[in-house]
């Protein structure tokens, strides 16, 4: 699948319409349309890196802001007990969307392992 015909590119470009919780230049968060827990969103970021193993170096100051995101929106979306970070990377990791993204989840207790 070309690039531009990835579901999260054409979020990016409002092709397809998802629940924005966060937009700025660099990336977006999203609402999961499939969420595993009571709060689920995805931060995207705009440039179209298939998967973090697959980062360069200088993706460095991105890969960072993603995280900062990730916090603020937890933050706003009430996650004050904690919450779940995950990065799905390569076929074995599971993604259904092979361009990086981050997936947070909270709002109940997660277990360990996770599955």
């Amino acid at each position: 699948m070309a690039e531009g015909d990835s579901i999260f590119s054409k979020i990016i470009r409002r092709e397809i319409p998802s629940e924005f919780l966060h937009e700025d230049d660099q990336c977006i968060a999203i609402k999961d349309i499939n969420p595993q827990a009571p709060v689920h969103f995805l931060v995207i970021p705009r440039k179209p890196i298939p998967q973090l193993s697959k980062a360069d170096d200088s993706d460095q100051q991105l890969l960072g802001h993603l995280l900062i995101v990730a916090r603020k929106v937890a933050a706003e979306q009430n996650l004050t007990k904690g919450y779940r970070v995950v990065i799905n990377d390569g076929p074995g990791g599971g993604p259904e969307v092979f361009r990086l993204h981050i997936h947070v989840l909270g709002g109940r207790q997660m277990s360990w392992p996770p599955g």
